[in-house]
């Protein structure tokens, strides 16, 4: 018989927190698990009550590992209709208020027993490595494969002095990655070239949107009936990094050519009253409303979805509006490349050409979508697309030491992982030293995790015998 592959999904999120890295690793791993010769592990990270009230929305709190787990099986079943036979399992992890993101506390590959630790795919690989301190990861495991899902570079560059920091986390992206993974997948162009990358789109849809889309396209073929009634619409997290600045530039300079524009914005965020307050100013209607999930019902009617978002690497909820049947206005953008196979995909390159593509939608309609266009926005599609860029399904070679050789008797490939070892050895050095960790942006006191974290989780302490729950 042949042995099953032990995957373990490493995030840096999970819900209620509906971002993509909390969403789309839990759909991977429902979609790898309906494979019966792989054992999946979701491993997601656990914050104190304090950090949860920061994080999650509609002040849903979780006061054990148990609650939470059966939250986001819940989710899984009620929002999408699927039920999968993965694990959940949780490393101790901190809000950072000022990288707006949760960060890993301790060395979290202790989460996985060594007899299991076979594969680990990292979804934000950088972001799980930049501070970690421990276990070098290709050394607990056969095989690592990174997920790049953010464009932090472009993040940074609007930041104050972004032009340096992204200049010096581009190679400190490229030096971690470099030591931890064997393999990256970048979900597009629009992020940083990377050591050993392939790029590929490995993200799809909730189910339920695609259900929508059949849904419209059935009115329109069987009934004859209009199946948009409202106009264009936005949806995205309130903060102005997140497409609004490029919406709002847009908007107030063509405001005489779209006079008679509508726009729906929706999201959450730290910026929302101050987006807010901007688009007021505008002579346009735009109305601004608090976030809602995208399936929602109040969502269907919408026929135009506008996303002028340039941070993205592949935009989540573009491709959900496309499964539900919308066209789509977007910029050219190589964060938006693997949607240019959409009929209902417009996209621009100036402001001129985005009044005529969208006063153009207002008055079209859109295409429906063929079975194979359907397919690609499918998570079974892309866990396809997955398998084959992680090239799963090849045999992975045993761990091996490193053994000593003489300098002469070195090939080109001895020299590299000589050099390699030796990066990951001053890596684990420098994020071992507090100062060197705060200098470089680490919450203070992370190298193991605190009383009450171990409390939560029931590690040992102060001896931090990592005895996570499985």
């Amino acid at each position: 018989m042949a042995q099953k592959q032990h995957i373990a999904i490493f995030t840096t999120a999970s819900l209620p927190w509906m971002t993509g890295t909390a969403v789309n690793p839990l759909f991977r791993a429902a979609y790898l698990a309906q494979d019966s010769d792989r054992d999946i592990t979701l491993v997601i990270p656990w914050l104190s009550l304090k950090d949860q009230a920061l994080v999650y929305p509609n002040k849903i709190t979780f006061s054990s590992l148990v609650e939470h787990e059966a939250y986001v099986y819940w989710w899984l079943k009620e929002k999408a209709d699927v039920i999968s036979g993965f694990k959940i399992t949780f490393y101790p992890g901190k809000f950072s208020k000022e990288k707006r993101s949760i960060l890993p506390v301790g060395d979290i590959t202790e989460t996985i027993p060594d007899e299991v630790a076979d594969i680990a795919i990292l979804e934000e690989p950088e972001h799980l490595t930049w501070y970690h301190h421990g276990r070098r990861w290709k050394t607990k495991f056969r095989k690592v494969i990174g997920v790049v899902h953010t464009n932090y570079l472009e993040y940074v560059k609007r930041e104050k002095n972004g032009q340096i920091q992204a200049f010096l986390l581009k190679y400190v992206n490229s030096w971690v990655i470099q030591i931890y993974c064997h393999k990256v997948v970048r979900l597009s162009a629009a992020t940083q070239d990377l050591p050993r990358s392939i790029i590929c789109n490995v993200h799809g849809v909730n189910p339920k949107f695609l259900e929508v889309g059949q849904m419209k396209h059935g009115l329109i073929v069987e009934g004859g009936q209009k199946a948009f009634s409202k106009g264009p619409y936005f949806i995205g997290k309130m903060v102005w990094s997140k497409g609004y600045t490029e919406l709002l530039q847009l908007l107030s300079q063509h405001q005489n050519e779209l006079s008679d524009l509508q726009v729906d914005l929706y999201g959450n965020g730290e910026d929302f009253d101050d987006i807010q307050k901007s688009f007021s100013k505008l002579t346009l209607g735009v109305r601004i409303y608090p976030g809602r999930d995208h399936v929602d019902s109040l969502f269907h009617d919408y026929k135009v979805f506008i996303n002028p978002s340039t941070t993205d690497v592949v935009c989540t909820t573009t491709a959900e509006a496309l499964a539900m049947g919308k066209i789509v206005i977007c910029a050219n953008h190589p964060s938006n490349e693997f949607f240019r196979q959409f009929p209902n995909c417009h996209m621009y390159n100036t402001g001129n050409e985005f009044v005529q593509l969208t006063l153009r939608a207002l008055v079209e309609e859109p295409l429906p979508l063929t079975d194979g266009l359907r397919h690609a926005l499918s998570w079974e599609a892309a866990t396809e697309r997955f398998v084959e860029a992680a090239e799963l399904n090849e045999a992975i070679q045993e761990k091996t030491p490193l053994s000593p050789k003489p300098l002469v008797q070195m090939s080109s490939d001895d020299w590299r992982k000589s050099v390699e070892e030796a990066s990951a050895f001053l890596h684990n050095t420098v994020s071992g030293i507090e100062v060197a960790r705060c200098a470089f942006g680490a919450i203070p006191e992370t190298l193991q995790p605190d009383e009450q974290l171990c409390k939560e989780l029931g590690l040992d302490f102060p001896e931090h015998k990592m005895l996570f729950r499985h």
